[in-house]
């Protein structure tokens, strides 16, 4: 199957993944896939429905993989058995399997199919096509959609994808890190709106500042402080080896439930 070919996407599940990977397939520009839809999370799926010409809502789980070329599983790990509970899956359908946590063995155990099974850890960015998606294995069908929505970077085993995994638990405390600086602001008297604007508007300049891939995470560290400045005074007292050795107990941790 070639990759100009697929033109039927079934996605099962409609949470933030599900609903973003629908974005970034019609909002693209190029000529959309059809998308199938399950009927889990209806609200959003006849939202999406509804904005988008070629994105239809089927009656079940299994009409969704009998139209699909292409059938990307995104239900939540605690969710799967019931979603996929007696699904037949034929063995010229490709499976994109992106629930964390859940391996292609035990996926394929599930499924009882022979179909090919890929990982992938597909982010909220990709609605808007600027979220680089991790996949394992390699395959010639999966690899070009994902670069099509923002970039793709395989890796050469399961065992890889998992320490990738385990990197995207860290997405919303970075969120709560910006959220906790802000009611900072507000606890020393800044209007709660002044804070917001502020924090977003500096942290989206260190957003820019990662797309200069010719200086490493270590190197951009260190051109935006002086020595005995503000910077490196927080870095040092606040995050210091201690709360580097906590974070990387707690990333063990994480992949550990992972593998």
């Amino acid at each position: 199957m070639e990759e100009e070919t697929v033109k039927r996407i079934g996605i099962i599940g409609a949470g933030e993944i599900g609903r973003a990977i629908v974005t970034g397939l019609c909002d693209g520009g190029d000529k959309s896939p059809e998308v199938f839809l399950s009927p889990r999370g209806a609200r959003t799926a006849a939202e999406l429905s509804a904005r988008y010409e070629g994105v239809q809502v089927c009656a079940d789980n299994q009409e969704v993989v009998d139209r699909s070329e292409l059938v990307i599983i995104a239900v939540r790990r605690q969710d799967r058995h019931g979603a996929l509970a007696g699904l037949r899956v034929d063995d010229d359908k490709i499976v994109v399997n992106v629930m964390a946590g859940v391996a292609n063995d035990e996926l394929r155990r599930t499924l009882a199919t022979d179909a090919p099974l890929v990982r992938a850890i597909p982010l909220p960015a990709i609605r808007e096509r600027r979220s680089v998606t991790v996949t394992y294995p390699t395959h010639p069908v999966v690899d070009p959609l994902f670069e099509c929505l923002g970039g793709v970077l395989p890796v050469a085993d399961e065992a890889a994808f998992n320490v990738f995994s385990a990197l995207t638990g860290t997405l919303t405390t970075h969120y709560s890190y910006l959220a906790t600086l802000t009611s900072w602001a507000a606890d020393q008297g800044i209007a709660s709106d002044h804070a917001d604007r502020y924090i977003r508007g500096l942290f989206q300049g260190v957003g820019r500042a990662l797309s200069d891939e010719t200086r490493s995470l270590h190197q951009l560290a260190a051109d935006h402080e002086t020595p005995n400045g503000n910077n490196e005074r927080i870095r040092t007292t606040w995050f210091g080896p201690a709360n580097s050795e906590a974070l990387h107990k707690a990333l063990d941790g994480l992949l550990a439930d992972l593998t």
